[in-house]
């Protein structure tokens, strides 16, 4: 499928702001299942400099710094891609789970994908025996990767409520799984911390959802919103899949993917540091448009 992408971010001050740095991951990443057509980020007011790099992780980020005064930061990315992900068999086999767990602990490669990077705690998601023990419900002794990853997802789904009134950006995870609720990016912290708590390397993805409006009702504009999963390394044949724990689903052609990392510190799609401004108001509004099929 190939998408139209928007994703407008306001910020408008309290008072003037001098000076503002920040770091944008608003350029959807191009990789085998998802190829990146056309991306644009404009700001206003106009930045002072621009430098685009490569994260830690292959993520394309953008540092900005705006120098003139402001009241109101408006960074508005505009991109268009082509998602075309592998789908897996209802039955698809794949390794037992301790087999991939030792394969990764082996791994000898440092390149961006390799699933050393994605086996150790962060502040974001520690290793703690709450996840480590939830989780060890759904990974029993040789159960196939694949069918205990959709377990856990599904479970996590099943047991938490979404409640975007529940958490903020900087709830900790075990906050959120004591209260059984919050947002896409709990639930994704929640299963790393769980996986991540047996041995097997799991990463953070930030992204998009297609999102479809009611039967009848318009698509509003700017009604989408960005989204979480994970990635679960499954060994050397399967490589990387993803799930969606919040939707119970492995990640189909209605993802598209911003960047992945270790967790959502790793790629918050803008952070950065602002000098005065006093108290600040956040808008987002993202729209995903389906406008044609992907070549096959």
């Amino acid at each position: 499928m190939i998408y139209e992408l928007r994703h407008l971010t306001t910020y408008r001050y309290q008072a003037p702001v001098a000076f503002t740095r920040c770091a944008l991951r608003l350029s959807p990443a191009d990789t085998a299942a998802q190829h990146l057509l056309k991306n644009e980020i404009q700001i206003t007011p106009a930045p002072a400099s621009t430098v685009g790099r490569t994260g830690a992780f292959g993520e394309r980020v953008l540092a900005v710094s705006v120098e003139t005064p402001h009241r109101e930061l408006k960074i508005e990315a505009r991109s268009r891609v082509s998602v075309t992900r592998r789908t897996l068999a209802e039955d698809e086999p794949s390794p037992r789970w301790e087999a991939v767990r030792d394969a990764a602990s082996a791994a000898r490669s440092l390149d961006f994908a390799s699933p050393a990077h994605f086996l150790y705690p962060t502040s974001m998601t520690p290793l703690l025996d709450a996840f480590t023990n939830y989780g060890r419900d759904c990974f029993s002794s040789g159960a196939p990767v694949l069918e205990a990853a959709k377990a856990l997802s599904s479970r996590i789904h099943r047991d938490f409520v979404y409640d975007p009134k529940a958490t903020v950006v900087t709830t900790p995870a075990i906050k959120a799984f004591a209260a059984r609720r919050g947002v896409c990016q709990d639930f994704a912290h929640i299963m790393i911390a769980a996986i991540r708590g047996l041995g097997l390397p799991c990463a953070y993805v930030s992204g998009y959802l297609r999102t479809t409006p009611p039967p009848g009702k318009p698509r509003l504009q700017g009604a989408d919103a960005t989204h979480a999963w994970i990635s679960l390394w499954c060994g050397e044949d399967l490589g990387w899949i993803d799930f969606d724990p919040t939707n119970a689903l492995v990640v189909g052609d209605e993802h598209i993917e911003l960047a992945v990392g270790r967790d959502y510190a790793d790629v918050a799609p803008i952070d950065g540091v602002i000098l005065g401004g006093g108290d600040q108001a956040v808008s987002v509004a993202v729209d995903v448009i389906p406008i044609g099929k992907a070549a096959a």
